[in-house]
């Protein structure tokens, strides 16, 4: 049977995680809203409802998890009101957006680092992340493959 108090604050620990990631609070909470509830969709009206906040509190935070991919906005069905849900895999679709985001990195990395000029303990700090996005980006893809192959193993 849920516990709906227990299940409140394991949310609300989870929310102060992602906000330790560098996730809006309202975002991380409106996201683990999402993820907890039965129904496959919420409005921001119920999301609001949920968090005892305003639809309008909600509204800045659902933009935010739109923009990095973690909701699905859709019309609801006879009403002028949109729904929110999570994509088939937000945790993938985050990461696979991100991708690109770690290959810019690298390249302003490697600007900075071109700039220092070379042999300097600068230029060797900010190449080394250099290569570090580019590992990040060149692994990503067969991580992501690897994800895969584990969720048909496992059902998910």
């Amino acid at each position: 049977m849920r516990d709906e108090e227990q299940v409140r604050m394991a949310t609300e620990r989870m929310a102060m995680v992602f906000t330790g990631w560098g996730f809006p609070r309202m975002a991380a909470r409106v996201l683990m809203t999402v993820m907890i509830a039965d129904e496959d969709a919420l409005t921001a009206g119920q999301i609001g409802e949920r968090l005892g906040v305003s639809p309008a509190a909600v509204s800045g935070a659902v933009r935010y998890l739109l923009q990095v991919g973690m909701l699905a906005k859709e019309p609801q069905i006879g009403s002028r009101s949109d729904v929110y849900r999570l994509p088939d895999n937000p945790w993938y679709e985050a990461t696979v957006l991100k991708n690109d985001l770690f290959i810019s990195l690298s390249a302003m990395a490697e600007e900075i680092g071109v700039a220092l000029g070379e042999d300097t303990p600068a230029a060797r700090r900010v190449m080394t992340m250099n290569e570090y996005f580019k590992f990040v980006h060149e692994s990503l893809p067969m991580l992501m493959d690897l994800w895969r192959k584990y969720k048909i193993e496992h059902g998910l």
